[in-house]
């Protein structure tokens, strides 16, 4: 048994529920798929889907000319998640 399965892995939903050009939720960054097969994950593929949440949140912020690189944690509720 994996340490990981002692523990819950909360889900990254921020309840802007909407799909950008690219298919990810605006709000988690997380792929349809990944949505909602949430619950039937491992804790290792949670995890891992985070991670790849976070990975695709700094690429869209770097790929925008308009956010500064210092973006205040206050104002974007995805910076919570990691």
């Amino acid at each position: 048994m994996e340490q990981l399965e002692f523990f819950v892995v909360p889900n990254p939903c921020v309840g802007i529920c909407t799909v950008d050009e690219k298919g990810y939720c605006r709000g988690c960054m997380r792929k349809r798929e990944e949505r909602f097969k949430w619950l039937e994950m491992t804790p290792a593929q949670q995890l891992h889907v985070i991670k790849l949440c976070r990975q695709r949140y700094l690429r869209k912020v770097r790929g925008s000319q308009a956010v500064p690189s210092n973006i205040d944690k206050d104002s974007n509720p995805q910076q919570d998640l990691f």
